[in-house]
């Protein structure tokens, strides 16, 4: 009787020990609902970023990527090289991965809807970084963390306007639009229109896109250099098409900042170096160095936090006068 008892007793130790093992395999393989994906519940953020187009845009992207590091989230990081196509197969991607929330640069404004649908679908929060999305249905994204376009433009406006104050014109503008259909061409465009509206001596005699790169920025000059008798204003969307710009100017026997008052859109330190040099007149600033905020708000829509659907950046306007004590503190 005794051996039975002892028998009976080793095999339910074997078996219980056979279940204990089996408990410890299979959460390793599916994480217990809740958990975030990746080792000791790392999150992971796919990032979609528009390109490398600007030195803006790389300080954009360190930004991100040291802001993921210093925040232990995993980061999943591409490059649509400014096609939305690029992006759209990149967010089906990171849906496909499983991601706990994605966050992205809009190359364009519009064709969003079906995608983020898709996202929101998959219960994966999306997070839209320095550019909108024109959509009709804001629940499809969290959150949007970046600059006030409309503002931007219409600072480099009043900029304009109060310097010519007592000038009796016409002032003849070129105008340098970013890549077409992106919400910063868009709203920088306005901004800038809406300005000078008030006053009739304010004439845009040309504007073209010149794709936010240094070398269409100087292609598009050169051709408003020959299409256009005279020039007072140039008006670029970014600074590196300013940059490119001036080149155009300076070829061309014209005095940059001087015979053609230059005005554009970013901060990046070679801008702040041309105004030291008297190139631009005027930069009004837009901020790339979002990605501790953009770290922030992902922790918070992770977790199901309410979050603000509109975080904007803190800017500010740096005319000539002010570049010189400015330039040190320019990290990118």
């Amino acid at each position: 009787m005794a051996r039975r008892a002892a028998l009976v007793l080793t095999v339910v130790l074997l078996a219980s020990s056979a279940l204990t093992a089996c408990s410890t395999e299979g959460p390793a393989s599916a994480p217990a609902s809740g958990a975030k994906s990746g080792s000791g519940g790392t999150i992971t953020m796919g990032f979609a970023q528009v390109g490398a187009e600007s030195g803006w845009r790389t300080a954009n992207t360190k930004s991100v990527q040291e802001a993921a590091k210093k925040a232990g989230i995993e980061l999943k990081f591409s490059d649509a090289q400014q096609k939305q196509e690029n992006q759209i197969k990149a967010i089906r991607t990171f849906i496909q991965q499983k991601v706990d929330v994605i966050a992205f640069s809009p190359v364009v404004e519009s064709g969003w809807d079906t995608v983020l649908k898709e996202a929101k679908d998959a219960g994966i929060p999306v997070i839209l970084t320095d550019r909108a999305v024109d959509t009709k249905d804001t629940s499809l994204y969290k959150t949007f963390l970046g600059s006030d376009f409309v503002k931007e433009g219409k600072s480099a406006g009043e900029w304009l306007t109060g310097a010519y104050a007592n000038e009796q014109g016409p002032v003849n503008i070129v105008e340098l639009q970013g890549t077409t259909g992106s919400a910063p061409a868009n709203d920088r465009k306005a901004g800038f229109a809406d300005a000078i509206r008030a006053d009739g001596k304010f004439k845009i005699v040309a504007s073209q896109t010149g794709d936010f790169t240094r070398a269409k920025g100087k292609e598009v000059m050169q051709a408003f250099l020959k299409s256009q008798k005279d020039i007072d204003v140039l008006y670029a969307h970014n600074d590196d098409m300013a940059l490119g710009a001036i080149q155009a100017i300076e070829e061309s026997g014209k005095k940059p900042g001087t015979d053609i008052k230059v005005i554009s859109v970013d901060g990046i330190k070679d801008a702040f170096v041309a105004m030291t040099e008297g190139k631009i007149n005027v930069v009004v600033e837009c901020n790339p160095m979002l990605g501790d905020q953009l770290m922030e708000l992902a922790k918070k829509v992770v977790a199901g936090e309410s979050v603000p659907t509109r975080v904007e950046t803190q800017e500010g306007v740096f005319p000539q006068d002010k570049a010189a004590a400015a330039l040190p503190s320019r990290n990118y």
